[in-house]
């Protein structure tokens, strides 16, 4: 049987309510299927609109085989390009971000403009026109202070995540923020392991101490699993809708992504030890509220966040192989907060830092566990893990439409 149909048989086979079968942790194939169907089709989250504020400012990723750069043009317009030299095929850019007048490659110094227009090779002859030369576009969207991109050469409407997201975020003015604080950490599992394990809180009070302080164990924080019928939710809700600031829980039909604001523990504004604000300039004038508890944005298969008054907490996940996965954080405040002044980074970043650390241990862990001959599938918490039960659906569901061709659009890989 080869790869594919072996996925596909496992995945319709596949018991409802129940974890994967072993290679879809660990298997190469799979993740090379993975990379293929979702990664390398769909809108990824890289980063954000502040990171890269003027013409010349770059920053650039790594997607599986593929380099990208991310610059913002001369019309202040951000532009995502492959990063390949359209000469013999060297990185273009090769620091993580930068700032350039122009494009230079450094094997042999053809130079580019910031829309990826080729303005110069040298010694190439007479009858060489740089016009068909230009560094490959990829597809690049922005909205609410985020980025993604698509490596697809037909991607997917991003019209409706768009609808679905600004008015959540616009009030929080993300593009007129700064990153205080950035890390990676690269955990030893599958990038589906880290997905599982964030979509429940079952594991947090044994594991996260420091989270456990402001952030609730509750079930309902979630979203999926009647959030609205919770009367706390409902009442923070809203309390939040009432100065402005959309809070109900909103899902995509294909459950791929969604947004909803939750409360907090208690009196907590922050994600501090003590649940005061770790910034004394809030995100944003629009938020006159400092007890909004956290917004959160889950958007398979790169990203899950939270917004606060003070600060906000942005995660994204990048396969590196079947077995490893780098998580990039980053804390973002009022452009004009002052470290040491309005804030001390680190009482900033202590809980998550914490508590991705703790969780690095866990998707280890699991992950060892998995590689074992006696693993097989087990069932999930109906209470506690309808968030991991979920993704997973998804999961399973858009890996059979794309298997079969049946999802919308069956698009090509890059050339």
């Amino acid at each position: 049987m080869d790869i594919r149909a072996d996925m596909l048989a496992r995945l319709k086979n596949r018991k409802p309510g129940y974890s994967l079968d072993q290679p879809f942790y660990i298997d190469p194939a799979f993740h090379q299927l993975d990379m293929e169907q979702i990664w390398y089709k769909d809108w990824l989250f890289i980063g954000h609109d502040c990171e890269i504020p003027n013409p010349g400012n770059y920053m650039t990723v790594e997607v599986g085989a593929y380099s990208v750069v991310l610059v913002r043009g001369n019309d202040g317009k951000i532009n995502a390009l492959h990063n390949s030299c359209r000469h013999r095929g060297s990185r273009v850019c090769q620091e993580h971000r930068g700032n350039a007048a122009k494009l230079v490659c450094p094997y042999h110094q053809w130079t580019y403009d910031l829309d990826g227009a080729l303005l110069y090779a040298r010694q190439m002859g007479e009858n060489f026109d740089v016009s068909g030369f230009g560094l490959k576009p990829v597809a690049c969207e922005s909205t609410g202070g985020y980025i993604f991109i698509c490596l697809a050469d037909e991607p997917m409407d991003f019209a409706p995540f768009k609808a679905m997201m600004e008015p959540y975020f616009l009030p929080h003015r993300l593009r007129d923020a700064k990153i205080a604080y950035e890390s990676t950490i690269i955990e030893k599992g599958n990038w589906k392991l880290v997905w599982e394990n964030n979509r429940e809180c079952y594991h947090c009070a044994g594991n996260h101490p420091e989270l456990c302080k402001t952030f609730p164990e509750a079930p309902t924080i979630s979203g999926v699993n009647g959030a609205g019928e919770d009367p706390e939710i409902a009442e923070h809700w809203a309390k939040c809708e009432g100065i402005g600031l959309p809070s109900q829980f909103v899902m995509d039909e294909a459950g791929q992504y969604r947004t909803t604001r939750m409360p907090l523990l208690r009196e907590a504004i922050s994600y501090t030890l003590s649940g005061r604000k770790a910034v004394q300039m809030r995100l944003s004038d629009n938020v006159n509220m400092d007890r909004i508890g956290t917004l959160l944005l889950f958007h398979y298969p790169t990203t899950w966040n939270h917004v606060l008054s003070d600060h906000a907490i942005t995660f994204r996940v990048m396969p590196i192989s079947a077995t490893e996965t780098a998580v990039t954080t980053k804390w973002l405040v009022h452009k004009d907060a002052v470290e040491g002044i309005d804030y001390r980074l680190d009482e900033l970043i202590h809980v998550w830092t914490e508590t991705n650390d703790q969780d690095r241990q866990i998707v280890e862990e699991n992950a060892r566990g998995i590689h074992s001959p006696a693993y097989q599938p087990g069932p999930y918490s109906e209470i506690h893990e309808s968030g991991v039960s979920q993704f997973v659906e998804w999961y399973s569901s858009f890996m059979q439409d794309r298997l079969t061709a049946t999802g919308r659009p069956a698009l090509r890989s890059v050339a």
